[in-house]
């Protein structure tokens, strides 16, 4: 009978991690600018890959936007990463489908 695996994270995963806990409240980053920080530049979508699945609430994964100014996916739904972005830095509104007004 085969033994049960626990998955662990890999040591990508746990930069990406690392990087993403240290963004400030009122500020973001890109996936890009997290995969180049993690070490892997051309690594941006398994960077979204990697938040996508992550539910811990000291990884601010809301604060991870996409390159071309939009907001991107978030796990719980867009409208909750746009009201959490929008909570944080008041006078930068982010919409859905836009970078908000920098």
């Amino acid at each position: 009978m085969p033994r049960s695996k626990s998955i662990r994270p890999t040591d990508f995963t746990r930069l990406v991690f690392s990087v993403v806990a240290k963004i400030p409240r009122g500020k973001i980053l890109t996936y890009r600018q997290v995969a180049t920080l993690a070490g892997r530049p051309n690594a941006y979508r398994a960077v979204g890959n990697i938040l996508h699945k992550n539910f811990d609430p000291a990884i601010p994964c809301h604060r991870v936007v996409r390159s071309d100014g939009t907001t991107g996916g978030y796990n719980r739904g867009t409208k909750k990463k746009i009201f959490l972005l929008n909570s944080e830095k008041p006078g930068l509104k982010w919409h859905k489908g836009s970078g908000g007004s920098r």
